[in-house]
């Protein structure tokens, strides 16, 4: 049978099964039909009311919790209900047979539910993106990053600044039509473009920052480079506290890229162990040796190991983040002035401070304001500091208006205010089945 916008959708909106609950949505015009088909009566709206749940044939499947929410005022803007289940496998797939023998009920497909409530004015595409982030959250400061985004805080700002420059775009337009009118100033300009060139910085400083959303979100990425046997695997499993790499005193051990992600006081840090960098005619450690250069060139900051006092000096080359010199082995070699830290894998010393020295650097990335974290944002303010920049360098005025529009309207491509039907299947892919 055909998908139709106006089926009543259901799915599980709660985590995988078995589970001690298993909550299941259901959103649409025959929602209430449903659960009263399952359930008997329903409890007050938004009342939570403990409630027997039987198939056709009157046999008991399970109790359970029912909740209803009428539209608009629900998750999606529609008729709600949620029914809390045990969670079981078999308990669920009974109600799934119940659902989907009613005419018009189907399954949803991922993302169905916040979809609706985005087309319904629940939700702007900044928030479910922030969602979608909030739901995958791991660590402190990717949570707060998402509720900024999630909970309207982002949105306030793209639409703030977009109404800020169709206000610029009227007074410009009201020149331009009613430049004979005694009412109308000689020149409304002058002001106008003062404050769109503040609007200007603004957006190219939120551009800026764009980079500790990334980090926020995706971690920050810590490579570990230098020569064979310099401990970088040792280092690893010293801030890993487990056994993640094999060490041996054999040069060449490390042959592919390992990684660890840590949580430090709330942000995400992905530690990187390389290959040793060398030249080498085994082809193996070439290719390791490749991908530990590729690393390097994606990396927040390079933990550059030596040995303290070795002769074996390998400079990095190109390299655009920033490197921190670290010598290794201080336990057998003792201290040394030429690195910038030194450290013993072995003994611990050295590896809080170097821990601290990384939060240092994450503290100074992101100081917790309203950051772009996504590649689709990034892109439209990039468009719209171009308009702007267009609007500002103008001289026909009516372009320059024009100019305005277009930045003011990459702004509402952020929030889904105006066209943005291309991008939506992307958006909603990335939830799972229940939300």
């Amino acid at each position: 049978m055909a998908q139709s916008d106006s089926d009543t959708i259901f799915a599980l909106s709660s985590g995988t099964l078995p589970a001690g609950v298993a909550v299941l949505r259901l959103s649409g015009s025959r929602a209430f039909q449903a659960a009263v088909h399952l359930a008997g009566e329903l409890p007050a709206d938004r009342k939570a009311g403990l409630r027997t749940i039987r198939n056709r044939n009157g046999l008991i499947i399970d109790q359970a919790l029912v909740l209803s929410f009428p539209a608009p005022g629900s998750f999606t803007g529609e008729d709600c209900v949620e029914i809390h289940l045990h969670g079981s496998r078999a308990v669920v797939s009974a109600v799934y047979q119940e659902l989907e023998a009613i005419d018009g009920l189907r399954l949803a497909e991922a993302g169905e539910f916040s979809r609706r409530a985005f087309e319904n004015g629940k939700l702007d595409l900044v928030e479910v993106e922030g969602l979608a982030d909030l739901i995958a959250a791991e660590t402190e400061m990717q949570r707060r990053l998402a509720v900024e985004q999630g909970f309207g805080g982002q949105s306030a700002l793209y639409m703030a600044w977009a109404e800020r420059l169709t206000r610029a775009r009227a007074l410009i337009e009201a020149e331009l039509d009613f430049a004979d009118e005694d009412d109308v100033p000689g020149s409304v300009s002058e002001r106008v473009w003062a404050e769109v060139a503040d609007l200007y910085l603004e957006i190219e400083e939120h551009i800026a920052s764009a980079k500790a959303g990334e980090i926020i979100r995706d971690g920050y990425k810590v490579v570990i480079a230098g020569p064979p046997n310099a401990g970088k695997s040792s280092l690893l499993n010293a801030l890993a506290k487990r056994d993640v790499a094999i060490v041996t005193e054999i040069a060449g051990t490390t042959r592919d890229l390992l990684h660890v992600d840590i949580d430090m006081e709330g942000y995400l840090v992905r530690f990187f162990d390389t290959a040793g960098l060398r030249e080498s005619v085994d082809r193996v450690e070439q290719e390791g040796v490749r991908r530990a250069r590729i690393a390097i060139g994606q990396a927040d900051l390079v933990l550059q190991l030596e040995e303290i006092d070795s002769d074996s000096k390998h400079v990095l080359d190109g390299v655009k983040a920033e490197v921190l010199r670290v010598g290794t082995k201080a336990d057998m070699r003792g201290q040394s002035a030429l690195y910038d830290l030194t450290i013993s894998s072995q003994t611990g010393d050295g590896l809080e401070e170097l821990r601290s020295l990384i939060l240092q650097k994450l503290r100074e990335t992101w100081s917790g304001s309203l950051v772009p974290n996504r590649a689709r944002h990034l892109q439209y303010l990039k468009e719209a500091s171009h308009f702007i920049a267009e609007a500002l360098n103008g001289r026909e005025l009516d372009l320059r208006a024009e100019s305005l529009r277009a930045a003011a309207s990459s702004l509402g491509r952020i929030t889904g205010r105006v066209d943005v039907e291309q991008l939506l299947d992307v958006i909603f892919s990335q939830f799972c089945i229940g939300k």
